[in-house]
């Protein structure tokens, strides 16, 4: 029975285990178990894995709630009538959804679990949504995270917080989370309070909540998830689980000073990484935890006498780098040698040599700005062999002319970082990359299985068109009328033909004119105006000083001084503005901030009027707002889009405009509200584009090195 158990009044994570402590025991008591679980791919990570079989032979059930995240027009549609048209679409989010899971490391699993628990029905689904004027108490929908365990003997235990049933909620090293506690046996205000909650959960279960409409799992969805399931297996699965769970310690640091265990999707990629001779590159989302993944693989290189030598591109990565390795290795008394960045000691003697030889004694890491270690003088001191374990973060950067020399190296085990390796427009950088560490880690773990695992904060993606005046116009015709005469010249030049430098210019200076378009701080204004509610966090990303001034002058207009900046030349408090953004919230208008490594998780809304010529730019400013944070269910971002008028005879090489309509189309895929694509492909088709075509395109610049951190 739950009163048999001993309960805390709170648990907060990391000075609670919630997972062992209190969900687990709980439903292995439990006979009845109603979830809100916010999302469908969450539902996934709430059958308490050790827990389950007995749950299941007690002949339990589970009542799941999920929460689609429409447009206002959308939403008030479906509140006046739930149409077939809407059923179809609610269909095709949840199929989608499961197909996922099923290709997603880490979740195939437990996806093949659920579908036997929905074919045996242990398992119910319902669909709800809330009216865009829905009250507040509505919408702790979205945000309580209500969740009832009922026991045969009539007990209830309800509990509401941050927590999701996702690896990063129930795990110990995973976000900082906490729960409320309420028991129906003890005293007369904790049993009212459990009687509040099965009533909200009964009601809205039954569709009669003011604001909330509450329907069965479509039936096409239904049948969908029941295709996948394994009836007679199923138990083996749960049992595959909880081994793979458990076999995370294989690879966690016994040596950490934290507590932090490498997730599923981390441990696949590390056995694989193994399997394919401890060589090759993460292709992983940014925010999914490459950084840590390379520390379990630094750990157990240490652990072979190894000497680690890691590379990064800045300054900024460099000591974040180092605070990482010690906080992950100080009980080893680990030595660290840093190499760039004002630090030369390594210059002296035989220094470097030294330090780099086969270890002995206490072990050794070397961290190297990948300037210096693509200098003559660190390659010479440099003792190179079968014991140097390489690792690259942002190893895309070492496709540049510079940088390659670095992949002359000759060491053991090799282990590269990005979530985009390929270079853009530079097909012999990428081989080069991809030669040394010998390919891309299988499978790459995407911007949607870090959603779907709980890696990464589930978003919706809003896109707002602007076009250029007639000026800006002028002057993109003439360029685009250079571009092409360059180009042509370009497909008969040799590769070290001046031509192509110059033609990598002028797409730069085109590329300024859209970066520069001045209906962005008028699109800035109408979209905040629109948008911005009291108490939630904006970031407004510009591309320049220029645009920034314009930008906050607009809105300090419409919304006063607590519109924030933020940038590298600011006079003021950079550490005390966000202090005091993510503790009130509101806007901060911004260059370079998510690039330069600030890492703001609270942020639940992002404005994007910073064009990239760099298709990795695109991709991780998009991802870095998807950090997850305690409260933060839905990130919304929104994306300003210039469509100049193109010329149609333009070689699609040098289409950078095309190339971010095809990953924006890419990006809404996984968004939320997938009528985003819709309008974008319209926007494709007009401009007569093709994706695959388009997919690639974009400049890799190597002179503005990134100081973004993807850990």
């Amino acid at each position: 029975m739950l009163q048999d158990l001993t309960f805390k009044k709170a648990y907060h994570k990391p000075e609670d285990d919630i997972a062992h402590d209190f969900y687990l025991p709980s439903l292995a008591e439990s006979v009845e178990y109603d979830r809100a679980v916010g999302f469908f791919s969450s539902a996934v990570y709430a059958l308490a894995w050790p827990s389950l079989r007995k749950f299941v032979e007690c002949d339990g059930k589970i009542r799941m709630i999920c929460s689609p995240v429409l447009s206002d027009a959308d939403a008030n549609a479906m509140y006046e009538g739930y149409s077939a048209r809407a059923e179809a679409e609610h269909s095709d989010v949840v199929i989608q959804e499961f197909r996922r899971l099923l290709s997603t490391p880490g979740s195939v699993k437990p996806a093949r679990v659920l579908a036997a628990l929905v074919a045996m029905g242990v398992v119910e689904f319902k669909i709800a949504w809330v009216a865009p004027d829905a009250s507040a108490k509505s919408k702790r929908l979205f945000h309580d995270k209500l969740g009832l365990f009922k026991d045969a003997e009539g007990g209830v235990v309800a509990f509401k917080g941050s927590m999701n049933e996702t690896w990063s909620g129930l795990a110990l090293d995973g976000n900082l989370e906490s729960v409320d506690v309420f028991l129906s046996w003890v005293g007369a205000r904790e049993e009212e309070r459990v009687r509040d909650e099965i009533d909200y959960f009964e009601r809205l279960w039954d569709g009669q909540f003011p604001g909330v409409v509450t329907r069965p799992l479509p039936s096409v969805a239904q049948d969908e998830i029941v295709s996948s399931a394994d009836l007679e297996d199923w138990e083996d699965l749960v049992e595959e689980i909880c081994v793979e769970i458990q076999g995370a310690s294989r690879w966690q640091p016994s040596t950490a000073e934290d507590k932090r265990t490498p997730r599923p999707h981390q441990v696949a990629a590390l056995e694989a990484w193994k399997a394919q001779g401890r060589k090759g590159i993460l292709k992983h989302a940014t925010g999914s935890g490459k950084t840590f993944t390379a520390l379990c693989a630094i750990d157990d290189s240490l652990k072979q006498r190894e000497t680690p030598l890691v590379l990064v591109p800045s300054e900024l990565l460099l000591k974040q780098w180092e605070a990482e390795l010690r906080t992950m290795f100080g009980r080893l008394d680990v030595r660290i040698l840093r190499c760039g960045a004002g630090h030369t000691s390594w210059r002296s003697g035989d220094l470097l040599r030294r330090w780099t030889r086969k270890a002995t004694g206490a072990p050794r890491i070397v961290i190297a700005m990948l300037q210096t270690a693509s200098t003559n003088l660190f390659l010479k001191q440099l003792t190179q062999g079968e014991h140097l374990f390489i690792v690259a973060d942002e190893v895309h950067r070492l496709g540049a002319r510079e940088s390659q020399k670095v992949l002359s190296i000759e060491s053991g085990p090799r282990l590269g970082l990005s979530a985009t390796p390929e270079r853009a427009g530079d097909p012999n950088g990428t081989q080069a990359i991809l030669t040394y560490f010998e390919g891309i880690v299988q499978p790459p773990f995407t911007l949607a299985d870090a959603i779907a695992a709980g890696a990464l904060t589930p978003y919706a993606y809003h896109i707002h068109r602007v076009c250029l005046t007639s000026d800006e116009q002028e002057r993109w015709n003439a360029a685009t009328h250079k571009i092409r005469r360059l180009f042509a010249q370009s497909l008969s030049a040799r590769r070290d033909d001046p031509v192509h430098e110059r033609l990598q210019r002028e797409l730069i200076r085109r590329a300024r004119i859209v970066k520069k378009a001045e209906e962005k701080t008028t699109a800035a204004a109408r979209v905040l105006r629109q948008n911005y509610r009291q108490g939630s966090r904006w970031i407004v990303y510009c591309d320049d000083q220029e645009q920034l001034t314009d930008v906050l002058n607009e809105l300090r207009t419409e919304f006063g001084s607590g519109v924030l900046e933020y940038h590298s030349a600011m006079t003021g408090d950079r550490e005390r503005t966000l202090a005091l953004f993510e503790q009130a919230g509101g806007i901060v208008v911004s260059i370079r901030c998510l690039d330069e490594g600030v890492d703001i998780p609270a942020v639940d809304s992002a404005l994007i009027l910073a064009s990239s010529k760099n298709p990795r730019e695109y991709v991780q400013r998009r991802g870095r707002v998807l950090r997850k944070h305690r409260g933060k269910s839905v990130a919304q971002v929104h994306d300003v889009l210039v469509t100049p008028t193109i010329d149609p005879e333009e070689p699609t090489n040098t289409s950078i405009v095309g190339g971010e309509i095809v990953r924006a189309i890419e990006f809404g895929r996984s968004a939320l509200n997938p009528s985003c694509v819709s309008d974008l492909e319209r926007i494709a088709i007009e401009y007569g584009l093709d994706f695959d075509e388009l997919r690639d395109v974009g400049v890799e610049d190597d002179d503005d090195q990134s100081t973004e951190s993807e850990a």
